[in-house]
């Protein structure tokens, strides 16, 4: 059984709630139909459409059809209108004592029919993307790193690029949490994930890894050209002032361990080998990057201590 986050499964509650209430309109527009009494102002509005429940959710929760990349914003909408424009038609005929038109009929039957099949699409595709993004930082979680692993291969094969997983641990977290509270962790985390965005190049891959860890899919011509972009992610991380309610900002630093993909290599066996490197960094003394395959010189000297 699959875990939603509170935010998301709210909002699905919310969702269903929305389109629920579209039964209780049909319900407004049959007693329209056999006993000839008004549906409601609000339905025989030319706004109807947006004073319903959902038109009232879905303008309130559109963004979140945007963030997953629904590409049936704007149609809903039409649509969601359409269907409103239609049951006006069809009850002011009725309290008008004239003909019911077929082309109003048909154009409800239509747009309902639509409306629903698209609001399902969304349901489905939102439920999916949840299990795969980090409610907290947005970042895509580990279930689709696999793909993205693989294709990254495929991009630096073609490139005569060096592929490196890159670690990243916060230092000291837990002091965070203990002396803030776990909600300024999630701020400082939250902080801490769009500056690696910043970081990462638009052919590179990061994902929330698990609790306070991190990882990033990098691309670099050569080791040495790795240390760049490493001692860059260090610095930024560095440079962060994390707002924290009732008290002094507070600052975090990371530690990397990075592996170059070899030959052949599997993506549990270099992450493997990336976590040695990670764990090196901690031990000789954090706030730095680590190579795997130079461990045995595993502090820098252009790295700080933590």
């Amino acid at each position: 059984m699959v875990d939603f986050s509170p935010e998301i499964e709210l909002l699905v509650e919310e969702f269903d709630r929305a389109v629920g209430g579209h039964l209780g309109l049909t319900r407004r527009v049959l007693r329209c139909a056999l006993l000839g009494v008004s549906p409601g102002d609000d339905v025989l509005s030319l706004k109807a459409h947006t004073l319903c429940r959902f038109g009232i959710w879905f303008r309130e929760n559109k963004r979140h059809f945007a963030d997953r990349n629904f590409q049936a914003v704007d149609r809903i909408e039409s649509v969601h209108q359409t269907m409103h424009d239609a049951i006006r038609c069809l009850c002011m005929d009725v309290l008008a004592n004239k003909p019911v038109q077929n082309e109003c009929l048909d154009t409800f039957e239509q747009a309902q029919s639509e409306l629903i099949e698209r609001l399902a699409d969304f349901k489905t595709e939102l439920l999916a993307t949840s299990v795969r993004e980090d409610p907290l930082t947005g970042l895509p979680l580990r279930y689709s790193l696999d793909d993205d692993f693989t294709q990254a291969l495929k991009t630096c094969d073609r490139t005569n690029m060096l592929l490196y997983v890159v670690m990243i641990d916060v230092d000291h977290f837990k002091t965070v949490n203990d002396n803030y509270g776990h909600s300024a962790g999630d701020v400082a985390l939250r902080h801490l994930a769009d500056t690696l965005k910043t970081i990462a190049r638009s052919n590179e891959h990061l994902y929330r890894y698990g609790g306070e860890e991190f990882l990033l899919l990098m691309q670099a011509d050569s080791p040495e050209s790795m240390k760049k972009p490493a001692q860059r992610l260090l610095e930024a991380v560095r440079n962060m002032q994390i707002p924290i309610p009732n008290a002094d900002p507070i600052t975090l630093t990371v530690t990397l361990g990075l592996a170059c993909v070899r030959r052949g290599e599997g993506l549990e066996a270099v992450v493997e080998r990336a976590d040695k490197a990670l764990y090196a960094g901690k031990a000789a003394g954090r706030d730095r990057y680590v190579f795997a395959d130079d461990i045995s010189n595993s502090a820098p000297a252009n790295s700080e201590s933590a």
